[in-house]
């Protein structure tokens, strides 16, 4: 064999490994989607716990009115959850907003906390220890800035934490409210519902293992205070956080039944700046958490170690080496014997994810339509190159911030 040959070998073994894990996954979400069709939420039992619902916001005037009305519309009792709305350092018309919607519903807690640049534009995780300083609630959920939640969100969220002690955190679903307007939201539908559907799901079912998603959930006070907040570093506050539960003992719960509806990216210039910060920010969380992976105490987490360091790391080397020598085989430049099998295992991916994806979006209500067929193949071609792009600048990003040792600071989705 040919030193191109065993580079080949290499990294179709690594590719379809992955692949692999991806299809127990939807295996194991699809059970769970079964199981969840047999089982109600959970009731809450007694009087309702008191919740604070943080909102943290730069800039956001387009989409916080919306926001908050629907948060002040839950079905919760009224008089057991407040709304802090942390207005971060904005240079629009967030405050004069929030100032009206506090006119217009007197009596309700809604609390709004204006920044300026000395206490505040330093990012999410600031502004969320901001907030927890002046909340008082014993359960602590997040809504981003653009979402919508449906009328029972935050009831199945709590339900579900107070059925269960061993839970530190319920995340539940978010589904794009702006699906429709394009091919690239069309794509970031299916890759939301996909991923977060059902490899969290599967995750979930296999592993008791999720990650949250940044938006959508509740946790523990006790869990903030004992963990000493959000780490300011972290750009994926979310995924930081989740390894820092499950360290203490904790276990989080997807409960996909707790909907709530988000705006996407519109551009492809806005996607790749918000994807390549989400990047980043996970691989920031890899590499501060590697060192769990021979910490005994971890042992329930390994899986969820060694998955992000194989998306980040390891699929991403070997897509990029894979297509380089496919590439450079077709134009002469290297010989590889087992280039026609690699492009037959490649078809065969193809057809694996068509499938798989697919066979995710029945499940999901609105998505049962065959002209689905056609633009996951699309996806498949484009979108998830793309993602390579993406997660390579991130890696770039992060080595850059490293060497200078820059700090966090919002990095703004553009709204529409």
């Amino acid at each position: 064999m040919t030193v191109a040959d065993i580079l080949m070998l290499i990294a179709v073994l690594c590719i379809w490994s992955l692949l692999l894990v991806n299809v127990v996954l939807i295996i194991g979400g699809y059970l769970y989607y079964i199981q969840l069709e047999r089982e109600p939420v959970p009731a809450i039992q007694g009087e309702a716990p008191f919740v604070t619902i943080m909102v943290p916001a730069h800039n956001e005037g387009i989409v916080i009115t919306k926001t908050v009305e629907s948060l002040l519309g839950l079905d919760y009792p009224r008089d057991r959850y407040e709304i802090i709305v942390i207005n971060d350092n904005s240079s629009d018309n967030s405050a004069e907003l929030l100032g009206n919607l506090q006119v217009r519903h007197p009596g309700r807690n809604l609390i709004i906390i204006n920044t300026d640049a000395v206490t505040g534009g330093k990012g999410k995780s600031n502004a969320l220890n901001i907030g927890f300083a002046q909340s008082r609630g014993e359960l602590i959920a997040i809504y981003d800035a653009d979402n919508t939640p449906e009328k029972t969100a935050l009831r199945y969220l709590v339900a579900e934490i107070m059925n269960d002690d061993k839970l530190g955190a319920v995340i539940g679903k978010f589904r794009t409210r702006n699906r429709d307007t394009n091919l690239l939201t069309r794509f970031i539908n299916i890759e939301t519902l996909s991923f977060q559907w059902m490899a969290q799901a599967g995750r979930w079912k296999l592993f008791k293992l999720c990650t949250i998603p940044g938006t959508n959930f509740i946790m523990r006070r006790h869990i903030v205070e004992s963990i000493g907040g959000w780490d300011v570093k972290a750009i994926a506050e979310d995924t930081e956080i989740s390894f820092r539960i499950y360290m203490m003992g904790y276990k989080i719960k997807f409960q996909p039944k707790a909907v709530t509806w988000e705006q996407e990216p519109q551009t492809v210039r806005v996607w790749f700046k918000q994807r390549t910060r989400w990047a980043k920010g996970n691989i920031y969380v890899i590499v501060k958490n590697t060192r769990l992976l021979f910490d005994r105490s971890a042992r329930n987490i390994r899986f969820d170690i060694l998955y992000f360091l194989s998306i980040y790391f390891l699929l991403l080397t070997s897509l990029i080496m894979s297509d380089l020598l496919l590439i450079l085989h077709a134009v002469g430049y290297v010989r590889t014997t087992i280039a026609g099998f690699s492009s037959f295992l490649w078809l065969l991916a193809v057809i694996l994810f068509v499938v798989g994806t697919f066979i995710t979006l029945v499940t999901e209500k609105g998505e049962m339509r065959l002209s689905n067929i056609w633009v996951i193949m699309l996806m498949y071609v484009s979108y998830c190159q793309m993602w390579m792009v993406v997660a390579a600048y991130g890696l770039y990003n992060y080595i850059k911030d490293l060497l200078f040792k820059r700090e966090a600071k919002w990095y703004k989705t553009e709204r529409f």
